[in-house]
């Protein structure tokens, strides 16, 4: 099929590339002409694994193709995803102009029968909206459909979670796209789901915001585990194997971020005070992932009592592991609470370095992780990625002045760590 992407982040680069991998014909649109001239050089802007592979791939067979113009996107392709950034606003609430300006650009290049589907994370009620300026703008007052087609893909793993998704949302208000958007979507061999499209809107806010629920949740019982001597990873075992339950998201850590969760989770609590319902379960997730982060920085004073003129080593600055997305990263504020303290940081990641530059200009950033903690008082680990579990603990050991470590995503064996001499300050054990 003919398909337009509007919008080359996460979702939209993503999307548009396995919607090529497949066998359809897509162009990705961007009003970013630096990020256009490198997608069409066969660079990506940013880090997923498999991605720039197959974004190259594609682009020589002639499936992927990208642009500046969206008139371009709208003439040549039958269906039109709109994949553009959806930020937070200070009260909660989520900032559509980007959404309202590209359904405007649509409508003014339409000329004949489209597909608008609205790819982004959107609050109850914005397909209609959608819909409305659409019809308003479009001068050839041709008809149209508009779609909810919400995205679950997780950084780091985005390319496997399109490719192999464990199930197509599709929201409509008449079954004449359904046929077309089962057709987009029947190489994935995934199960479809067909409701209204508010109901579409809401499945993702729901979905994200049970994860961060379940974040929230061992995270709690990691405060309990800690009080009564007991060992958060093997209490999320026990409750994992739950089939009601399940292992995913029960990792007890310095909390979540990123920008989906905190966002989606704010936006739903805000939608939900919009049409009159006070969700404070979802308040109080908030309240448990700030609480999280503040009992590992009192960890860090407790043991270390003043920070000002010490040096620390940080391990970590992406959000989560396979990914170099800096956005609400806890370990970025980790990082800024540790400044305002007054300790000086060397930081590590094996990714994210350069985009964690311009909100952390005042650190000495180090290429080779095992030469993080050289002249520091104490170390933290504050992202997953799984190379920080070869980490040279010898030298490590050797090059602190004292050997602390304050492990925020429990990667190493408290009693290992013990026994190799380390003042080792976990979460949850």
């Amino acid at each position: 099929m003919k398909l337009t992407i509007i919008g080359t982040g996460y979702v939209g680069l993503v999307t548009g590339t396995c919607f090529a991998e497949v066998g359809h014909n897509v162009i990705c649109v961007d009003n970013d002409a630096a990020k256009v001239k490198l997608l069409q050089n066969g660079g990506i802007p940013i880090y997923e694994p498999k991605l720039q592979e197959l974004v190259q791939k594609n682009v020589a067979a002639g499936r992927l193709a990208f642009t500046n113009s969206t008139a371009e996107g709208v003439e040549k392709s039958d269906v039109i995803f709109i994949a553009v950034p959806t930020p937070p606003q200070p009260d909660g609430s989520v900032d559509l102009s980007f959404i309202e300006r590209v359904a405007r650009d649509i409508a003014s290049a339409m000329t004949s029968y489209k597909i608008v589907v609205d790819k982004s994370t959107v609050p109850v009620k914005t397909g209609e909206r959608v819909s409305e300026t659409i019809k308003r703008y479009c001068k050839a007052k041709v008809e149209f459909d508009v779609v909810s087609n919400p995205e679950f893909l997780r950084e780091g793993f985005a390319v496997d979670d399109l490719m192999k998704p464990d199930r197509v949302v599709i929201g409509v208000r008449s079954p004449r796209p359904v046929s077309a958007m089962k057709e987009i979507y029947t190489p994935f061999k995934a199960p479809i789901i067909v409701t209204d499209i508010a109901s579409a809107e809401l499945i993702k806010h729901a979905a994200n915001s049970f994860l961060a629920l379940k974040i929230s949740y061992i995270n709690a019982i990691s405060i309990v585990c800690e009080a009564s001597g007991a060992n958060v990873q093997q209490v999320a075992e026990g409750i994992g194997l739950d089939e009601r339950i399940g292992r995913r998201f029960l990792n007890a850590g310095i909390g979540f971020g990123g920008s989906c969760f905190p966002k989606d989770l704010s936006a739903f609590i805000k939608i939900s005070e919009q049409i009159g319902y006070d969700f404070r379960l979802l308040q109080e997730v908030q309240r448990i992932n700030t609480q999280q982060m503040d009992r590992f920085v009192k960890k860090i004073t407790d043991t270390l009592w003043v920070l000002r003129d010490k040096t620390i080593g940080v391990l970590g600055l992406a959000f989560k592991q396979n990914t170099d997305d800096v956005r609400m990263s806890p370990a970025i504020d980790l990082c800024q609470r540790l400044q305002k303290e007054g300790a000086t940081l060397r930081v590590h990641d094996p990714k994210a370095m350069e985009k964690a530059k311009p909100l952390l200009p005042a650190v000495t950033y180090v290429d080779d992780m095992n030469s993080v903690a050289e002249g520091c008082d104490a170390l933290i680990i504050a992202t997953e990625w799984e190379e920080f579990k070869a980490l040279d603990l010898d030298r490590a050991q050797k090059a602190l002045s004292h050997p602390i470590m304050f492990d925020g995503r429990n990667l190493f064996d408290p009693v290992e760590m013990e026994k190799r001499g380390w003042i080792y300050k976990s979460v949850g054990r």
